[in-house]
């Protein structure tokens, strides 16, 4: 997750008084998207599998997840 301006292939989405852009090429990998905010940060959930090792598309705010 990053600041970004939107760009023509994004899709964009209103939800709970945020924007979310979403690259279109990127979403129909990826979907679904679930994106939960947890006291470290944003936790990130998709439909991509990286295999069990990786931890899957998850992510966090602190730049330390592992």
């Amino acid at each position: 997750m990053a600041l970004d301006e939107p760009r023509d292939n994004d899709a964009t989405y209103e939800i709970d008084g945020f924007t979310y852009l979403v690259d279109k090429d990127f979403m129909a990998k990826a979907q679904p998207i679930k994106i939960d905010y947890m006291v470290s940060g944003f936790k990130l959930d998709c439909g991509i599998d990286f295999g069990a090792s990786s931890g899957g598309c998850s992510s966090c705010g602190s730049g330390t997840c592992g």
